[in-house]
This record gives C-alpha cells, structure tokens and sequence, in this order.
C-alpha cells in the first residue's frame, strides 16, 4: 500500500500538491484552534506557571498582585496570547504530523529513519531547555534584578505584559536553543563538517555563543551567560556524540 501510495504521489500534478498542502494547512489550523480553545479553560493555572520564576524570586505566595497592566486590554490579550503558545505546543505533535505527511513521499528511506530517530530526541531537548529556563536559571535572573533594583533604591514594579513576553521569549529560545546537538550531529553526518574540524573551531564557538544569546536574551549579562554556557556544553557534548558515532563505525 504505501508502493502504491509513492508512485500516486510521483503521479500528482502541481495542482494536485497545491491542494493537499491546502487540506494539510486546513487541518493544522483546526488542531491549533482545538488546542487554544482547551487552553482556554486553564489559561489562569498557564499564567501562574509562568509566574513560578518571580515568585519564587520574591517569596511571594500571591505574585500576580505585584504585575501591573497599564493598558484596558492588556490582561485580556495577553491571556489569548499565553493560551495560544501552549495551544501551539500541545498541537505541535499534531502540527509536525501534517507537514510530515506533506513531506514525507518525498524523502528517501533512509531520510525517513533518520526523522523518526531525532524527533522523539528533539522533543525531549526542547522539553529539557525550557524546563531549564523556568525551574533554574528564570528564578535565578528574576532574583538578580530585584536585588539589583533594590540597590539602585528602584521598585520593581513590572507590568504583566513585559514579563510574561519575556518568560515566553526565554522560554521558547531556550527550548530551540537545546536543538544544537541534533544540528551538529546532523551536519557532521552530512560531511558538511568534520569533528577535527569542530574541536578546531571551539574558541570561535564560544565567541559566536555569547553573540547568538546577547542577540536572543534581553541585554543583561545573567540572561547571556544562562543561556551561552548550557549551549557549550550541548556543544562538547554534541562532540562527544561525532566521536561515539566514527568509533561504531570504525568497529563495523
């Protein structure tokens, strides 16, 4: 059946691709808007576990009280908007699975093996740097600029639009930025570099790190080095990786 299934596709005409793309981006849509519409039901329970970090920072058993809004709706969106991240990422499985079917007829096998080893791997990397972001280094940057506010005899009083964008921001980044292993992995399988030529290169990666996290965080160094020193270290372990993969081959 799925013989039958590859020479229809290679039979498909442009129109006929057009439209299954149609039918797939419909169906995403749909699954988004299922996510979002269940989200909707426990967004305030979404907005106190992106709180967790300040109120941990601030001992604070009520810390929604202490995040201001200065704007009529500003509660209201950033309710949606909160909502409709998590619906995106509960959907996601759902989201991928379609543009797999999209894509899938038109990859080798051994492209296809590929994909169903490093997804369920991406996955539990993106799911390990966002919870990284939140338990650990988000109270630690929460509490630095407190205390650092509390010197400059400044209060901290953040709106509740300005910091749940930046826990989301930080969250997502640190999620994509833990998908380094599986890049470099992928690249050396491809000859598009060698491990020579990675461990050659460490001192510009360390460079290139801080820039790509000053880029990425807000402009504080405990956000920059949060987020650089896990990536170096998911670099060298992503070395470690190459290496264990060119001895299993030596072996064979």
């Amino acid at each position: 059946m799925g013989k039958n299934r590859q020479e229809e596709l290679k039979t498909m005409s442009l129109g006929d691709h057009l439209e299954e793309l149609r039918a797939r981006l419909i169906l995403i849509v749909l699954g988004v808007a299922v996510g979002l519409i269940f989200c909707l039901f426990f967004g305030k329970f979404l907005i106190g576990l992106l709180a967790t970090p300040f109120e941990k920072a601030t001992n604070s058993t009520d810390v929604l009280r202490h995040l201001q809004t200065i704007q009529p709706a500003e509660g209201f969106l950033m309710y949606i908007k909160v909502c409709l991240v998590f619906g995106l990422l509960i959907t996601s499985p759902w989201v991928f699975w379609q543009i797999w079917a999209f894509v899938s007829s038109g990859l080798y096998r051994h492209e296809r093996r590929f994909v169903y080893a490093v997804a369920p791997i991406s996955a539990l990397l993106f799911i390990t740097g966002t919870i990284f972001f939140l338990v650990i280094i988000a109270p630690l940057a929460m509490g630095f600029f407190i205390k650092f506010n509390e010197r400059l005899s400044l209060a901290s009083n953040w709106t509740f639009q300005n910091y749940i964008n930046l826990i989301l921001t930080l969250t997502l980044v640190f999620g994509v930025a833990f998908q380094m292993p599986i890049a470099i992995v992928f690249a050396q399988m491809m000859g598009l570099i060698s491990i020579e030529a990675l461990g050659r290169a460490r001192k510009f990666v360390i460079l290139g790190l801080f820039i790509v996290a000053a880029i990425a965080t807000p402009p504080d160094v405990v956000s920059q080095i949060a987020l650089a020193v896990p990536l170096y270290v998911l670099f060298e372990g992503s070395i470690l990786i190459c290496r264990f993969r060119q001895w299993r081959k030596k072996q064979k």
